[in-house]
């Protein structure tokens, strides 16, 4: 039986045929690759199945293809798509909110054996944080690619200026390096475009190992991407330029990208515009995707625009350079052959490029570069020798380049020639699939992917400690303190018959150990509880036992050292205190806030990755700091109980009210949340299966039940 591959590519329009490439910043060259890689790898004897997981959309504005739920790509390879969040396109900065209802699903549809994966990768920084989850709960290994990377992105947008509002605006940035990291840390193979990107890049994050890390340069389409033009074809080439250029005959420096602001399209057109040299040898062909109407662009493809509209104008460009409306997939390979007969260059200005695939389908068609000296094309020029590479952050050092590359005829021929070759000898599919398909076979011989669920998913159902539906109330928030009408009143619905007909089971969840968590329950004198979730996830008790779940205690320790946590954090005495002895725990170090504010979380974050430790900080009420292992949580423990179980996470309702409830209320469980919830669960309010109730503490949890008929025969959750 060959291997079967479940690749997770999110954001952006994925379909199998005609790829909207440009279309907007997220449907680039990443979307390209790994259609192109699940065709060949289809095409494998040692591969029996490939499904690409995306994102399901119905929407006007976008194809009808984009909401079909199976799509074929090749025999043995498949499109899967999941409906999660709004029904609408969204762009990626977007997704983040709505990333756990398909880590949920994902994991519903993987425990079926016939859909298990013996590979998860994951693409992306947003596929990254779901393939983590899933492999953290399924025991399947994971394999990551970030195609670009937050905190390159980060260096690069300040290094040309940028404000660090604003890009974290724009871009969710502290968001995506977070999702990054738990993917690294999740990782048993990173697959890296360069040995650049591997030691300098990915070198950044805290939770990256470089043993876990292989380079595997992407493949060319030597089928579609060769030098061998034909007069047809160059024709058409004109005619989709000739109303911009007034002498076309001209050699093109030719751009093709994404109007996306890390492409450093203006700069390009800027340093064109102040030098007589190009002004009077070349033309300039910008190929930057397909726009219709500006007001469907995103703001900032329209500001992309908008500031090339304004270079040309400024620099009177008129007629020299060519920013065509449409042009189809197909006409690419043709485009750069054109520019390689007319003598051109391919000029890539891009802040940051971590491989750069235009280069190398470039490079193929006999076109010649000028591209970026950051991260990809420095290792494709030390292969191919086919141009230079510049510090495009200097507009006067991209111009020389430019200036130079274009001098010499015998120069342009030599590196023409070298390109194609170097290509057809370094980055075929075949070299890359191979290369690939070996890594995965060579690890799972020897992967170290935590393997409880598989213990998990063989208990029979019938030790089951819950019945059909599973309630849990937070000790420490909704139960504290509660009005004795309130309590009463819940003591009454959890005990009548109706409940009892239900098959509702009852749990307790807090940051408490087990025995004082028991002892302040025991005044509230509610039915016993089936389940304990106690000192904020990281352990899980059952009824009246003493033993703490050995599976969940297995699966978070994995990399766990709280000591090591304790002297990474021994000098931030001017901000966290440590709790008495009574509030610590095996799998939780905690600490009080000597001030409250947002900036302790960034600082105890850097700290634990500067020392390389697998932990995560909670915040929870503004003053106390739980850091725990990375694999714990509430929310996780949760699941583990789902998954231990077979209790469908459907079926579970949680209650929210206090800062760091956020992550109970993500994903499939229903949850509630109270009245008098801290401001920052209103950002919560887009999630379809969270309540907001219109009363405080224990009287919204009561209008929460009754919302949901919890506690009836007929739920609104079944």
């Amino acid at each position: 039986m060959g291997l079967k591959l479940l690749h997770l590519h999110l954001h952006g329009l994925f379909r199998s045929q005609d790829l909207e490439l440009g279309r907007d910043a997220d449907t680039g060259g990443q979307t390209l690759y790994v259609l192109e890689l699940a065709r060949s790898l289809a095409n494998r004897a040692e591969v029996s199945q490939v499904e690409v997981v995306t994102r399901l959309i119905h929407d006007r504005r976008v194809s009808l293809d984009y909401s079909k739920p199976l799509e074929p790509i090749a025999p043995g390879a498949s499109i899967r798509r999941f409906s999660f969040g709004p029904r609408r396109y969204l762009r990626k900065e977007q997704l983040w909110p709505h990333l756990d209802e398909l880590a949920d699903q994902l994991v519903r549809h993987l425990r079926v054996s016939d859909n298990r994966p013996d590979w998860i990768h994951a693409h992306y920084a947003d596929a990254g944080y779901v393939g983590a989850l899933v492999s953290r709960r399924l025991g399947i290994p994971l394999a990551y690619t970030g195609h670009s990377l937050g905190r390159e992105k980060l260096r690069r947008l300040l290094a040309a200026g940028g404000e660090h509002e604003q890009i974290e605006q724009s871009y969710s940035i502290s968001r995506r390096i977070d999702a990054e990291e738990l993917a690294l840390a999740h990782a048993d193979l990173v697959i890296t475009s360069t040995r650049q990107e591997r030691d300098e890049q990915y070198a950044r994050y805290g939770c990256f190992n470089p043993d876990h890390a292989a380079v595997v340069p992407p493949g060319v389409d030597s089928r579609r991407f060769h030098p061998h033009g034909n007069a047809e074809e160059f024709t058409e080439v004109s005619e989709l330029l000739s109303s911009f250029l007034r002498e076309p005959e001209r050699p093109p420096l030719l751009a093709i990208c994404r109007a996306d602001r890390r492409k450093n399209i203006p700069a390009l057109v800027e340093a064109f515009g102040r030098s007589a040299v190009l002004r009077q040898r070349h033309n300039l062909v910008l190929v930057l995707g397909n726009r219709d109407d500006s007001r469907q662009m995103d703001r900032q493809q329209r500001e992309v625009f908008q500031q090339i509209f304004d270079l040309v104008d400024r620099y009177d460009l008129y007629g020299s350079v060519a920013y065509p409306k449409h042009h189809r997939r197909d006409q690419v390979p043709a485009i750069y052959r054109w520019a390689a007969a007319q003598r051109g260059l391919f000029v890539n200005p891009a802040l940051t490029e971590p491989f750069g695939l235009t280069l190398l389908e470039a490079a193929a068609s006999g076109l010649p570069m000028v591209a970026t000296d950051d991260g990809g094309p420095r290792e494709i020029l030390s292969r191919c020798d086919n141009g230079l590479v510049v510090d495009v952050t200097d507009r006067e050092s991209l111009q020389d380049g430019m200036e130079r590359a274009g001098a010499d005829r015998d120069r342009w021929r030599r590196w023409s020639d070298n390109g194609v070759e170097a290509v057809s000898r370094h980055y075929s599919w075949d070299a890359h699939v191979c290369g690939y398909l070996a890594l995965m076979q060579d690890r799972l011989k020897r992967s170290s992917t935590v393997t409880v669920s598989s213990q998990l998913l063989a208990t029979p159902s019938a030790l089951s400690p819950f019945g059909s539906r599973l309630l849990l109330l937070d000790l420490d928030s909704s139960l504290d303190q509660p009005d004795l009408k309130d309590l009463q009143s819940l003591r009454q619905q959890l005990m009548a018959p109706s409940a009892q007909a239900a098959q509702t089971s009852f749990g307790i969840i807090t940051g408490r150990p087990l025995g004082v968590a028991r002892q302040r329950f025991a005044e509230l004198h509610l039915p016993d509880p089936q389940v304990w979730i106690t000192q904020a996830g990281t352990q899980i008790h059952y009824g009246d036992e003493e033993q703490a779940d050995r599976f969940w205690q297995s699966q978070i320790s994995v990399d766990w050292q709280r000591e090591c946590v304790e002297q990474t954090l021994s000098d931030l005495g001017d901000h966290i205190k440590l709790q008495k002895p009574e509030h610590q725990g095996q799998f939780k170090v905690s600490y009080l806030l000597e001030q409250p504010g947002p900036s302790v979380l960034p600082l105890i974050r850097q700290r634990l990755r500067q020392s390389g430790l697998p932990a995560r900080p909670q915040l929870r009420c503004h003053w106390f700091l739980d850091v725990l292992p990375m694999r714990a949580s509430r929310s996780e423990a949760i699941r583990f109980l789902s998954l231990r179980w077979g209790l469908p996470l459907e079926h579970i309702l949680v209650v929210a009210s206090q800062q760091g409830d956020a992550e109970l209320v993500q994903g499939l469980p229903a949850a509630v949340v109270t009245a008098d919830h801290d401001p920052c669960l209103d950002g919560c309010r887009h999630q379809q299966r969270v309540y907001f109730a219109n009363r405080s503490r224990l009287m919204g949890v009561l209008e929460g039940l009754q919302h949901y008929r919890f506690l009836n025969a007929r739920s609104r959750l079944d």
